[in-house]
Order: C-alpha cells, then structure tokens, then sequence
C-alpha cells in the first residue's frame, strides 16, 4: 500500500476584525460592601409643630402669696327673732365672780412661773388678808433661803400674830412637812431676836418650851415646826422654808 505524504499545518493569527454590535445589558452583579459615612449633610428644613403631649406630674407647691385687699363689707343681714326675756341681774353676778376668780388664779400662777425655777418645788399659794406665802421645796441654808425670797420681792415669812402663824403652820402640815425655815434671827446680837427685816419682835411669839436655848452656842437661826412652836437652830443647816409677800405688791 502507497504511503501518504505527511503534511505540517501552521496556524497564523488573522487580522483583527471589525467591532461587532453591542450586546444586550447583563443581569445586575451582587451588592458591594457598605463605603464609609459620607460628610454630614445640610439640615432638612423645620417639620410641623407635633400633637400635645399627656400632662406631666403636678410640681411641688409655690411660695404663699401676699395677703389680699379686704373685700367690700356685705349687705346687712335680717334682724333675728327676739329673745326671751330673762333675770339677767343674778347671771351678771355669777359671771363677775367667774371672772375674779379666773383673775386671781391667773395671778397664782404667774407668780408661781416668776418665783420658782420649777413647778415641782412649788407646795401651793397661801394667803390672808394682806400676805402670800409660798413653801418652797428646796432645801438652802438660811441666808441662801432669804436671799431667794428677796430676788423674788419678798422675805422669809414673818409670823406676826397668831393667825399668820396658824396660816404658815396648817400649810407645813398639808404639805407633809415637819419644820420650816422662817424670818426670825438673833444674828446681829445674842438673845435678842428680830425679824429678818430687822423689825423688833414686840407683840407676838411661839417658841416652844425650853427655846431658843443656843444648843452650842451655835443657833441663831428660827425654824417653824408643824405644831406652829418655833424652834432656834444653827443656820447652817438645809432645809425647806417659806417665802413672804405683800400681797398689794404682787
């Protein structure tokens, strides 16, 4: 059998053709990645005034204002229905009593706020015609005693008579006491006992048997015991007394 001749083909790139007609545009690729913010733009233009909101909780309540005019007086109102007649004289007279006696308590106790430091120190007010006297439950010496009724205008009490020393003695007595300090010394000169406004002690006295006896030598001082006997003791001894006041000067 023949052989064929064995040929070798060489393939050489032609010339670049013409530009062929546009295609159809393609389907559109998948989304990028986000870019950076962009610069900040120019504010939008004002939006309308929105709806009213809800009320919000009430605030606390303002300052007291300044007190106003006084308004016109109202019209006259009708009379009122007659009364019924009455005795008013004997009413008046009560009510007058009521009144002084309402006078005179108030009294009390304004002097017994003036007097004492403490309510509790105070036994009651006692008077007669023309004196108050006031126990004091605190117990001093006799010149601390004296000086405290003459800061509050008066003196230790000064029985002068019977009745004043019956009045100081029942009131020791209900106060539950045994003995008082009272206004009577012999300080300035043995034996010869005054006052302690330094009155002479000449139409009244109490001691009781055997006093004033200057135990030691040392009693120049007068206490008022519950029986209403007075009785000298040494002044340097405590214990409660009675204060004396005009009552004309209360």
């Amino acid at each position: 059998m023949a052989e064929e001749p064995c040929s070798v083909q060489i393939l050489v790139p032609g010339l670049k053709g013409e530009p062929g007609e546009k295609g159809e545009k393609g389907a559109p690729g998948r989304p990028g990645r986000v870019g950076p913010p962009g610069d900040t733009g120019p504010p939008g233009l004002k939006g309308q005034k929105g709806i009213m909101g809800r009320y919000g909780k009430m605030g606390p309540s303002g300052l007291k204002g300044l007190k106003g005019d006084m308004g016109d007086p109202g019209p006259k109102g009708s009379d009122g229905d007659p009364g019924l007649p009455c005795e008013c004289a004997p009413l008046r007279k009560m009510i007058g009593e009521m009144d002084n006696q309402v006078a005179q308590l108030t009294n009390e106790l304004k002097f017994i706020k003036n007097a004492l430091p403490s309510p509790a120190a105070v036994a009651g007010v006692k008077e007669t015609d023309s004196k108050v006297y006031l126990l004091v439950k605190e117990e001093k010496r006799y010149r601390d005693a004296e000086l405290y009724c003459q800061g509050r205008g008066g003196h230790l009490a000064m029985p002068k008579d019977a009745a004043a020393n019956r009045a100081i003695a029942r009131y020791i007595t209900e106060a539950g006491l045994s003995r008082v300090y009272i206004g009577i010394n012999d300080l300035e000169r043995e034996g010869h006992f005054v006052y302690v406004e330094r009155s002479p002690m000449s139409t009244f006295s109490k001691w009781r048997e055997g006093e004033p006896n200057n135990a030691y030598e040392d009693e120049d001082c007068v206490e008022l015991v519950s029986s209403g006997e007075w009785v000298d003791v040494a002044c340097s001894l405590t214990m409660y007394f009675v204060c004396e006041f005009d009552k004309d000067r209360i």
